[in-house]
């Protein structure tokens, strides 16, 4: 029987009132009710404030660049598919530097869960704008403001995700149920997480999300439509939706490739000697 001490890991060293804290017990409580060894998880982080986030619970962890940690998940999860692949980062190191990766991992449907954290702001580096910063909000770096925000969500629709949700760092028991349903969804599955930063961005707080969100189940919305998805996830400002936005079943990219079918590269067997050929050549 798979507890939460299975999955404790190394005491954080985020500010106190993070809501990576949240993400953290949601992330911990999912495994758990799905009841998966952690020696059968593998979490894959950039650099970041949220990149920690695999340093403090028990699994298998791969820490990688900024911005790079979806081909890490990528190649983990094509030479093993029986690996439960989870990628974290934050708006920056997801939707800026990693933003060309995160294109590319939608719309070839990679059977990975990516959890992003999205504080609005760069946190690690002390509260520059990130690219889902509120267009106008000011900071050292935009004194005149930021940029019109980039949206995940649509962004993820528009590309052909199959799975896109979002939750709130303050609801962790809605949110681990989100990122259950996430990692049992046969291919890639977004999750784009409320996450307040209480040290640089004093606009977007817990108070202000919590007079802001709602499930979007409870009032009988349906994820099965692209125009409903799109059309939930431009909802912003007095009114907030999270749950799952949007919802449809198709083919995981590992699914798709032939020399997979055969099982797992990992427990294939390996005789270096079958590369001969090979070698000849080239010499």
């Amino acid at each position: 029987m798979i507890a939460m001490q299975d999955y404790a890991g190394g005491k954080p060293a985020w500010c106190p009132g993070c809501g990576n804290f949240g993400i953290l017990s949601a992330v911990q409580k999912a495994l758990v009710e799905l009841q998966i060894d952690p020696h059968q998880v593998l979490m894959v982080s950039g650099i970041g404030q949220a990149g920690k986030l695999p340093h403090y619970i028990n699994v298998n962890v791969f820490n990688s660049l900024h911005g790079r940690a979806l081909p890490v998940a990528i190649g983990a999860k094509m030479a093993n598919p029986d690996l439960k692949v989870i990628a974290v980062g934050g708006d920056g190191d997801g939707y800026a530097e990693g933003g060309n990766h995160f294109i590319h991992t939608v719309r070839r449907n990679h059977d990975i869960t990516y959890i992003v954290h999205n504080n609005q702001v760069y946190a690690l580096t002390k509260g520059q704008a990130s690219p889902t910063s509120d267009f106008g909000f000011v900071t050292k770096t935009t004194p005149q403001g930021a940029d019109p925000s980039f949206n995940p969500l649509a962004v993820a629709i528009a590309l052909g995700a199959g799975f896109v949700a979002r939750g709130f760092a303050g609801d962790i028991e809605h949110l681990s149920k989100l990122i259950v349903r996430g990692i049992e969804y046969k291919g890639f599955a977004l999750i784009d997480v409320l996450q307040p930063c209480i040290s640089f961005n004093h606009l977007n707080t817990f108070a202000w999300y919590k007079q802001r969100v709602y499930k979007v189940e409870e009032n009988g919305y349906q994820p099965t439509g692209k125009a409903a998805g799109f059309e939930k996830a431009q909802e912003w400002g007095e009114r907030i939706p999270i749950g799952v936005i949007y919802l449809e079943e198709k083919t995981p990219f590992e699914s798709r490739i032939p020399a997979l079918q055969r099982g797992p590269l990992v427990q294939r067997p390996l005789d270096p000697m079958t590369c001969a050929g090979l070698l000849e050549e080239f010499i």
